[in-house]
């Protein structure tokens, strides 16, 4: 049943209205030219107006002035040699927005286009997906605008070891822990993990997650985004009486995220047809092949275009909007942010998709949710479909505390309950709140109720 009454007046919907949108105005004047910030800023304070007219409190204790603004922003400069003995000068970049139900918990990237807006947006949807997770864990980001493509790993190593000698001053298993994002996997964590280590003076297994095997990381971490990704869309299909068995399924990206989403979509008796990097996309109508995809992306570093050598009966097409044409039952975005913008939305929905799961991290414009509510398309956005990361990062956290390895079936078991949980949270605070159906605001209600409960108690700090 909704808390919002029948006595409830026009006037003070228009009231907490007036009220969110002048927060927001001030983060957009506050933070200028931080388009992707500001993005996912509107998108989470306008689901909350139903939550300001039913709890006054979060008004009367500004929660919403201080949950935009970061509690900690740190950057600083990372000076390194490169192969040529020219000394190469990146930014790199840690912001710390919210400790209220944990210590600060979000992945570190490498990719040009980072910069600060970037990194506000990561870490403020960073703070709501790990509450959604149920676990104790506050929301961080950071990374550098480093590109390790092309790089050798001599060059990765000088340059992740210079970017933590200045980071390792903020973090701690206590404080703030890292993992990894785009252009941050196993070998960048271990270089990083090795120099603080040797920094710090110290085996402090759980400063950072993401970590090999062999000293201190888990079982199924790899594998979480994407497994966790489908297993949300999973939760989201059944609601429907719908299923992965038999769908023809569209993915975007090749890296970590997409392959272990591929990977999972095919168990559960999915088509993969499509999938790309920043070049371009394949298009395999028999079935992508994921042993090549590993290979070509895990292993070799190559372009996916090197996929149709192999396989002539696949294309390769240049540049990566197009992806988004091949009609599909579902559609995973995961690549990065802002991938599906309206035309692409309405392509998708022309070819007939029932349901989106966002695997990225916002990789749908405001504009494509609409057209996907608008059509009656599932959508399972970002702060909750591809919260199976974090989630088993902070089991990791777990593991090393009381230096333990679980399983790789206990992991997954434990990450299918988090995803399934999460779903479940989801629909009820949209229903709560006269949303129901639509999981992006019920995943904003639900991850906000627990960090502003939270601030509140803990006092002004």
């Amino acid at each position: 049943m909704s808390t919002i009454t029948k006595e409830t007046t026009e006037s003070v919907q228009v009231t907490a209205a007036e009220y969110v949108h002048s927060v927001y105005e001030s983060v957009v004047a506050r933070n200028p030219h931080e388009d992707e910030f500001h993005q996912a800023v509107k998108e989470i304070l306008d689901s909350l107006i139903p939550v300001i007219e039913a709890h006054p409190k979060y008004r009367n204790h500004s929660l919403l002035e201080q949950l935009v603004e970061p509690e900690r922003v740190i950057t600083f400069r990372v000076p390194w040699v490169d192969d040529q003995g020219k000394v190469q000068v990146n930014r790199g970049f840690r912001v710390q927005f919210n400790s209220a139900i944990g210590p600060y918990k979000g992945g570190l990237r490498f990719h040009p286009s980072v910069y600060s807006g970037i990194i506000k947006f990561l870490g403020f949807e960073q703070i709501f997906k790990n509450a959604l997770t149920g676990l104790p864990i506050g929301g961080g980001k950071g990374g550098s605008d480093f590109d390790p493509k092309g790089k050798s790993d001599l060059e990765v190593m000088r340059f992740t070891q210079s970017f933590m000698t200045e980071l390792y001053k903020y973090i701690g298993s206590d404080t703030d822990v890292p993992a990894g994002d785009i252009g941050v996997g196993a070998r960048e964590i271990g270089y990083m993990f090795g120099q603080y280590k040797r920094i710090h003076g110290g085996h402090e297994a759980g400063v950072l997650t993401g970590k090999g095997l062999l000293y201190g990381g888990s079982l199924a971490r790899k594998e979480a985004t994407g497994f966790g990704c489908v297993y949300f869309v999973k939760e989201m299909l059944q609601s429907k009486d719908l299923s992965f068995q038999d769908s023809t399924v569209v993915v975007s990206g090749s890296g970590n995220v997409s392959i272990y989403a591929i990977q999972k979509a095919q168990e559960l008796g999915a088509k993969v047809v499509a999938c790309s990097d920043s070049g371009g996309y394949i298009y395999d109508p028999q079935g992508i092949n994921l042993d090549t995809v590993k290979r070509l992306k895990e292993v070799d570093r190559l372009r996916i275009s090197e996929y149709i050598k192999e396989h002539p009966h696949a294309t390769y097409t240049e540049g990566c909007e197009g992806i988004w044409s091949i009609p599909c039952d579902i559609a995973l975005p995961c690549a990065t942010q802002n991938e599906i913008d309206e035309e692409a939305a309405a392509l998708l929905v022309k070819g007939g998709v029932k349901a989106i799961g966002e695997g990225a991290n916002m990789p749908s414009t405001l504009a494509a949710i609409d057209v996907f509510h608008g059509a009656g398309v599932l959508f399972g956005p970002a702060k909750a479909a591809n919260a199976g990361g974090v989630a088993v990062s902070a089991l990791e956290m777990s593991q090393n505390s009381m230096r333990l390895s679980w399983s790789f079936e206990e992991v997954d078991a434990k990450l299918h309950d988090i995803m399934k949980n999460i779903y479940n949270s989801c629909v009820e605070a949209a229903e709560e709140y006269g949303c129901e159906g639509n999981l992006v605001a019920g995943a904003n209600i639900a991850g906000f109720l627990k960090v502003a409960d939270s601030m509140i108690a803990q006092g002004v700090v």
